[in-house]
């Protein structure tokens, strides 16, 4: 549940909830609202999204095996669901402990950084074409997070 809400809903457990926290409330209800929207639209657009950055990924690594373009390109669609998912849960940590668990690793493995940066920029440049700039505000703390965790802890 939403980290925010849920600590409106623990106090309510005990009193009515005061002015400002009924405030609060409500800003956390709209925003969820809004979240909600650019979760389903990143769910239902996601083939639409991704689409063009495999092809532009052929034509930017076209001497690099199938296989691995086809591996980076599924890690940034999970990227792009856990960061909808936390996004909309407004948890960074439910998106940490998701990326953390296997992509950063595997990445070093594979030594694929700079393959899945180039997605990773491709996937950015992308949403910035759909999205209004209010979404992409809302969503790119999670996208930021995840290039972090993927990306730039990768590379030390």
């Amino acid at each position: 549940m939403h980290p925010e809400i849920e600590a409106l809903l623990d106090q309510a457990e005990n009193r009515f909830l005061k002015g400002e926290e009924l405030i609060a409330f409500k800003r956390q209800a709209a925003t969820l609202a809004q979240r909600l929207k650019i979760y389903e639209f990143l769910r239902d657009k996601e083939a639409s999204i991704f689409q063009p950055i495999a092809d532009k990924l052929q034509e930017t690594f076209p001497d690099e095996k199938q296989e691995t373009l086809e591996r980076s390109l599924k890690h940034w669609v999970l990227v792009l669901r856990y960061c909808a998912m936390a996004m909309l849960l407004n948890d960074r940590n439910f998106l940490e402990q998701r990326l953390l668990d296997w992509l950063s690793g595997i990445v070093e493995a594979h030594q694929t950084q700079k393959l899945e940066a180039t997605v990773c920029d491709l996937l950015q440049t992308r949403l910035k074409e759909l999205l209004s700039e209010q979404a992409r505000a809302i969503l790119q703390p999670f996208l930021d997070q995840a290039q972090s965790i993927v990306i730039d802890q990768g590379n030390k």
